[in-house]
């Protein structure tokens, strides 16, 4: 099988938060795919202990993944209101008053030596370009280097800057948009637009992500143009996965109509499973990501522990009713993989 850089034509998209696992992450590239580490919120040391456990489990291939750093503006006055509509909340699960968080994110710069030290075959990026500098220093270390577009103008962007392919995030895929041009999120187009739109425009290969569940979705990919497919939705539900309880339940109860698009609980926009919090705040002024991302976290964290799935970011794209029963992570990317024409 002709493969994208020698890898499985099957990726597990990086899934930062609960799902940034390095069981999960070993479970899918031991088992025919390649799986990619989410390391966006994770402090510089954590990411080193995740890798090393990744490798005591497989000694397959896996990726590592970064939010570019984001330009944003301190408003301690939306905050503070922000603050004020989470305080019910708070109230409900027993926690104290929230309070503005002492750290909204993690240094990037440090994160990316950690990542760089634990050599991953691939280091990818959202949310922006990472430039022509850094690309060309870790490409110069031996990594190859993928960037994320939502669009055809940060596609070329990215290939300018060196990336060595990049992810066509479509309209469908669930969690955070990972587009920086025009809106902070880039732009809302579905993937089977936004992949051949990108293939003819680009010289460097296309990695679909957005909506793929099935073989369907992999044959779709890989007809419209794309050297592999990413799946992250599907992979929530494996038993590898460790999502809440409560997380789990709520993935397994959605209808279709119930994905959305809300700023709710990062200030970023991000798909979902519509819940309490994202109606009530729906069209709510929100300062800019990270703020609302650190200061919602303690909520999240006690819901998932109460199992209240009203009070936690149940990320996740519009083709999660395909993903109902996967099994074991090499179970999915076997089905998956099925789709893919050699």
């Amino acid at each position: 099988m002709n493969t994208l850089f020698g890898l499985p034509p099957v990726w597990m998209a990086p899934m930062a938060g609960e799902a940034a696992s390095g069981a999960l992450v070993a479970a899918v590239s031991a088992g025919g795919g390649f799986g990619q580490l989410g390391a966006a919120y994770l402090a510089p040391a954590r990411i080193a202990e995740i890798a090393a456990d990744i490798r005591t489990r497989t000694d397959r291939p896996f990726g590592i993944n970064l939010f570019c750093p984001q330009p944003w503006l301190r408003d301690d006055v939306a905050l503070d209101t922000y603050l004020a509509r989470l305080a019910g909340w708070h109230a409900e699960l027993g926690l104290p008053a929230p309070a503005r968080p002492e750290r909204y994110e993690e240094d990037f710069d440090a994160q990316l030596a950690a990542t760089v030290a634990a050599r991953p075959a691939i280091i990818s990026f959202v949310m922006g370009d990472p430039g022509v500098a850094r690309v060309a220093a870790l490409k110069a270390q031996g990594f190859t280097v993928v960037g994320t577009a939502t669009q055809v103008a940060e596609g070329r962007l990215l290939q300018a800057s060196g990336v060595d392919a990049v992810v066509a995030q479509g309209y469908e895929a669930g969690g955070h948009r990972g587009g920086f041009l025009g809106t902070p999120e880039g732009a809302l187009i579905g993937t089977m637009a936004l992949v051949p739109l990108l293939v003819d425009a680009l010289d460097i290969p296309v990695i679909a992500a957005g909506g793929i569940a099935d073989a369907r979705g992999v044959a779709a990919a890989q007809a419209l143009g794309a050297s592999a497919v990413t799946a992250g939705t599907a992979f929530l539900l494996v038993d590898e996965c460790p999502l809440s309880p409560a997380y789990r339940t709520a993935l397994l109860a959605a209808q279709d109509t119930d994905s959305t698009l809300t700023r709710a609980f990062s200030g970023r926009l991000a798909r979902g499973v519509a819940n309490r919090v994202t109606r009530e705040l729906e069209g709510t002024p929100l300062p800019d990501f990270p703020q609302p991302n650190a200061a919602s976290r303690a909520m999240r964290q006690a819901a998932a522990k109460a199992g209240r799935a009203d009070f936690i970011s149940l990320w996740a794209g519009q083709a999660l009713p395909l993903s109902r029963s996967p099994g074991s992570a090499a179970q999915l990317v076997a089905a998956l993989t099925q789709g893919w024409r050699a």
